[in-house]
């Protein structure tokens, strides 16, 4: 069983900033990528910023120099730090990780799992 539980999000004026945390748990070998991704009401869940195991990140365009993904390995935990918050960030924010583990067979996978999604909202 494997697991992630996100925090952090909330309600913050625009020009504001919050840090999203997203913790991976349960019984698994390896992570690989890690990401953030965002949904709005009536649009298509995007990418905003991901992180590889060796650290090589990239990010959506809306969003370059302003947010900052960063991984803590000893943690299993990816965080993103979001500042000079608009309106048009508000979303529900969703943690992505490529997790491998073995199977009771004994062969190793690795799949993709998803938090639970973190609300944020981005208002006056």
């Amino acid at each position: 069983q494997v697991e992630l539980v996100e925090s952090g999000g909330g309600l913050v004026q625009p020009g504001g900033s919050l840090r999203l945390s997203c913790a991976a748990s349960g019984s698994f070998v390896s992570i690989s990528d890690m990401g953030w991704y965002r949904q709005a009401p009536g649009n298509q869940r995007e990418l905003v910023a991901s992180i590889s195991n060796s650290g090589a990140t990239q990010y959506a365009d809306s969003v370059k120099g302003r947010f900052t993904i960063s991984r803590d390995h000893s943690k299993n935990t990816v965080y993103l730090q979001m500042n000079s918050l608009k309106p048009e960030d508000t979303a529900v924010y969703y943690c992505h990780a490529e997790i491998g583990r073995y199977r009771p067979s004994g062969t190793y996978v690795r799949t993709g799992y998803w938090g639970q999604g973190t609300q944020v909202t981005v208002s006056s």
